[in-house]
């Protein structure tokens, strides 16, 4: 196996992983993410017993216990360019070997689930309900940068989205598929759909400030695409690349998506925290009891 070199994968003068600050026995094989450093305790607020807390930038670990079942939950800041960052540090904790730099014989699949808010892109979609999302479009550009392996449908369906936006605009999506495995564990009876990662908050999800916005019919696009009876659900900014890379890196990834806007109906929730709150709960439960 190929030597890493000290460039590639960068650690600190104590051995752990760069920015994360992580060393592999403080990493759990379930990771929660989170975009919000500071909802990392309002998840971790409800394990039984928490042995690492840690700290470095935006990156925000704790990783603990419910019952038996060991938790990692990590905060991302926002954006697929910190995920890239999340996801291979991560991954090289549990896969390769620090002391040699090698990549290990055998490879650990991690449960990595995504507790994010979203605004919804269909009418019916109500704010404040839970939706996981199945697949994912990229409107960034990062699994440009990686090999992934589509199936025809997948290609098809990739193709048929690049077809419904206009030529006019130099957008170049690409897609991505939650982990199956994790889907079907922990997504049952939810709504469920294809979500929309952008690279941005406002005019690349849509939003007309003060700034010109160039593509001002992607909404109405995103809200008409269908195809073979799937249709996309929902925007936000990170689950696109958290699914590549897993795919990529051999693990099971799952994004929550807690609605607390609807684009089309313009209406907010009026109480976001809580529930915020209410479905971090009921996540925690179906992981605990499911994988």
């Amino acid at each position: 196996m190929s030597y890493i070199s000290e460039t590639d994968l960068i650690l600190n003068a104590d051995g752990s992983a760069y920015h994360i600050n992580l060393f592999p026995d403080e990493v759990a094989n379930t990771v929660i993410t989170v975009g919000d450093q500071d909802r990392v305790a309002e998840v971790s607020k409800y394990f039984d017993h928490i042995e690492v807390k840690k700290g470095k930038r935006e990156f925000v670990t704790h990783t603990g216990r419910i019952g038996n079942k060991r938790l990692t939950v990590i905060s991302t800041g926002i954006g697929t360019d910190n995920i890239d960052i999340v996801l291979n540090e991560l991954d090289a904790l549990v896969n390769i070997n620090l002391q040699t730099r090698q990549i290990k014989p055998e490879l650990k699949s991690l449960n990595i689930i995504r507790i994010g808010t979203s605004g919804a892109v269909q009418t019916d979609i109500e704010v404040d309900s839970l939706l996981a999302s199945s697949a994912a479009f990229g409107l960034d550009p990062l699994m440009h940068y990686y090999e992934q392996l589509l199936t025809a449908h997948e290609t098809a369906l990739l193709d048929a989205f690049k077809a419904a936006l206009t030529s006019n605009n130099s957008i170049n999506p690409y897609f991505t598929p939650a982990g199956e495995k994790l889907l079907t564990a922990l997504g049952g009876g939810l709504p469920q759909g294809i979500t929309i990662t952008a690279p941005g908050f406002y005019a690349p999800q849509g939003r007309q400030v003060r700034a010109k916005n160039t593509i001002p019919e992607l909404m109405q696009i995103v809200q008409d695409f269908k195809f073979a009876g799937e249709r996309i659900t929902n925007l936000e900014m990170e689950t696109a690349g958290i699914y590549g890379l897993a795919q990529s890196l051999g693990h099971q990834a799952l994004s929550f998506n807690i609605i607390l806007a609807n684009r089309i109906t313009h209406q907010f929730s009026k109480r976001p925290l809580q529930v915020m709150d209410n479905y971090i709960k009921q996540i925690l439960e179906r992981i605990v009891s499911s994988i």
